[in-house]
């Protein structure tokens, strides 16, 4: 399995986000001066790129105690990611009906490998996750999807709420996954080209891209349970999905 790797000091990460690394992380040492042209050089170009800033404690650095890190580091992504304007037109010349999973700030590891798996497991042809607020893309991520995450192209983009509404314009139906929702899961078309939005494990998805979806659907619970588990739902959903396309299609799966 890929290990996650770590790049430390300010040039090498300046020369790493240059360079179109993926790096799922930045982490500043707590107390660190700030005054150097580097290190402003350094956040500039991190902000400008929407990459996720942690200010930590001493301690984080233990590892790198024998190492010239200048009070920063970041973790690089084991995997390539990709943006999904680059894909969805692949996706229609080769025919394909495109299935995409939206996660909306899915911040638990175990979540997120667990939907990734699934996604697999159904022929998802992408995930979409924003740069920001989700669970790290590494050894965890990867062992809870069973290595999925090397098998689904994973779409990071910096607004999500804008790549709704690309997707929108591209033809495809947004459904969200809210018990905000009067329809069930199984009462409307999920046959055709579809992006699943799931939300955050506590306060769901986001308003702004619960309005503009095209759908909101629901998972019944017995009272007194607020919701299903966000991984549990999104295999439920998803074959659903399976079953109407096999259904329209014909085809033996």
């Amino acid at each position: 399995m890929k290990k996650v790797e770590i790049v430390y000091g300010i040039h090498p990460l300046i020369e790493a986000i240059k360079s179109k690394k993926i790096i799922n992380k930045l982490f500043f040492q707590k107390g660190l001066k700030q005054g150097s042209n580097a290190y402003k050089k350094l956040i500039n170009i991190s902000k400008k790129e929407n990459i996720p800033i942690q200010i930590v404690s001493k301690q984080k650095f233990f590892q790198l105690k024998n190492k010239n890190h200048q009070g920063v580091f970041a973790l690089l992504s084991p995997i390539k990611t990709y943006q999904i304007e680059d894909l969805l037109p692949i996706f229609y010349e080769r025919k394909i009906n495109p299935l995409l999973v939206i996660l909306d700030r899915i911040t638990d590891v175990r979540n997120f490998g667990s939907i990734i798996r699934t996604s697999a497991c159904v022929g998802a042809n992408a995930i979409i996750i924003p740069k920001k607020s989700t669970a790290m893309i590494g050894s965890d991520s990867i062992k809870t999807s069973s290595g999925a995450l090397f098998k689904v192209p994973i779409c990071q983009e910096k607004n999500i709420q804008n790549t709704i509404t690309f997707l929108i314009n591209y033809g495809l139906k947004i459904v969200s996954a809210t018990e905000k929702s009067n329809i069930y899961w199984y009462n409307i078309d999920l046959s055709g080209p579809l992006a699943l939005i799931l939300g955050n494990e506590e306060k769901g998805i986001s308003p702004k891209n619960l309005k503009i979806s095209c759908e909101k659907i629901k998972i019944p619970v017995i009272k007194g349970i607020s919701s299903l588990n966000v991984s549990v739902a999104c295999g439920i959903i998803l074959y659903e999905v399976l079953r109407q396309r096999k259904y329209k299609s014909k085809i033996h799966i």
